[in-house]
């Protein structure tokens, strides 16, 4: 297994699929779709939870692709005392879904994709999310930095782990719409 880190991940951008790095303590196998690998990952239970209640597990199955930033469990306890659990009941199963698909792009965009779009924008690139508002991703070095529309911002800790529709980033910080 290769372990790159994520400056590797960046200034290479020829990462395969085979060699996709571990997350969470498991493989992340390229012939598995998004909930699939994430499922399987030690560092993702509150993202794997959320995306259950808000019903999108169908949705992040599906063909794709997709792009998603994936904030870890250590990422969601950064967040106020009792945000997640208010967001993980029925009644606010709205805001749960417009906080989850604003972590996802459509398409596959590896990190060499969304470095070369930050270098074309003059160090700074727009990502349209699903859920309708845009990241400005730009560069911290050679990592990805994503702000979100409230000025949070996240780093991509691990890039480039391909699934079947798809690739994930992880990140270090829920983003919020």
């Amino acid at each position: 297994m290769n372990s790159m880190n994520t400056q590797d991940d960046m200034s290479a951008g020829t990462m395969s699929a085979s060699d996709n790095p571990m997350v969470g303590g498991a493989a992340m196998l390229p012939s598995r779709d998004i909930i699939e690998n994430a499922m399987n990952s030690a560092d993702h239970t509150t993202l794997v939870a959320a995306v259950k209640a808000a019903g999108l597990v169908d949705t992040l199955k599906g063909p794709g692709p997709f792009t998603v930033f994936a904030p870890t469990n250590a990422a969601f306890d950064k967040l106020p005392a009792g945000t997640v659990d208010s967001l993980l009941k029925p009644e606010m199963k709205g805001m749960l879904t417009s906080v989850l698909t604003y972590h996802v792009v459509a398409g596959r965009m590896d990190g060499a994709a969304i470095a070369a779009k930050i270098k074309a924008g003059g160090g700074k690139a727009m990502l349209k999310t699903v859920q309708g508002e845009t990241l400005t991703a730009s560069m911290m070095g050679d990592v990805i930095m994503l702000v979100d529309s409230k000025g949070g911002m996240a780093h991509v800790t691990t890039a480039n782990v391909y699934q079947s529709n798809g690739v994930i980033h992880v990140i270090d910080s829920v983003l919020m719409p």
